[in-house]
């Protein structure tokens, strides 16, 4: 995609994934306490790749969440708005294709992949609705959707000590290992407001696709949705 359409992406959101490219995965594994690793195998796991299938990676960043595809396969690529995220990530995985990209203006004809995949990225979509109805476009009869994002702790006491280290932990965490620890905040307000279970399950099914159906990692800290193109 030319840098021209990326550029009508909200401007400080793209800065803002640029400045944290450097040390993003890092970070991440820090602030989850690890978690996101078994949260990547189980997309991995609910994805199926076989061998020659056609999977897109959404808000791919650099490529951490694509390099088990490939390892397994499967033909990836791997797609992202900021370029930051894309130039560290070729530097890192210079075999895989990776793309440039806007959520809700997939640069991809249509019925290309067997499944598409996103991970803690449809919250940053401009319009999680236009990017779920481009993710179904770009996508073959019968293809799978498999969403893994920040949901809603389903026991209310892990859900007040989750907000708790959101609003208050993170901050200071990110400061200490970040390349740009402003970002987090706006990630942790972005992760409260997010729909529950049920709300994205439902907005999956408005984009089109069928068979929507979730599954709480960590106790619903994260959400593991799945549908299929029909």
């Amino acid at each position: 995609m030319a840098r021209a359409e990326l550029d009508k992406q909200p401007t400080d959101v793209r800065r803002m994934f640029d400045a944290v490219a450097r040390r993003y995965d890092v970070t991440n594994d820090v602030l989850s306490l690890g978690q996101d690793r078994r949260w990547r195998r189980d997309t991995v796991d609910a994805v199926a790749p076989r061998p020659g299938e056609r999977v897109l990676d959404l808000a791919a960043g650099t490529g951490t969440s694509s390099q088990p595809f490939a390892d397994l396969g499967a033909v990836v690529v791997p797609c992202d708005f900021s370029l930051g995220m894309l130039e560290v990530g070729k530097r890192a995985r210079p075999a895989l294709a990776f793309t440039a990209g806007d959520g809700t203006r997939l640069p991809f004809a249509g019925d290309t992949f067997d499944a598409v995949t996103i991970s803690f990225g449809l919250r940053n979509i401009v319009d999680p609705l236009q990017g779920l109805r481009e993710m179904l476009r770009v996508t073959k009869p019968g293809g799978r959707l498999v969403v893994c994002e920040f949901s809603h702790p389903t026991w209310t006491p892990l859900r007040t000590v989750y907000l708790e280290y959101l609003m208050k932990a993170l901050p200071p965490v990110a400061r200490a290992v970040s390349s740009s620890p402003d970002a987090y905040v706006y990630l942790a307000e972005s992760i409260r407001a997010w729909p529950d279970q049920r709300g994205l399950a439902d907005l999956v099914l408005e984009a089109g696709w069928v068979g929507a159906e979730w599954r709480d990692l960590s106790g619903g800290i994260v959400a593991l949705h799945r549908a299929t193109s029909g």
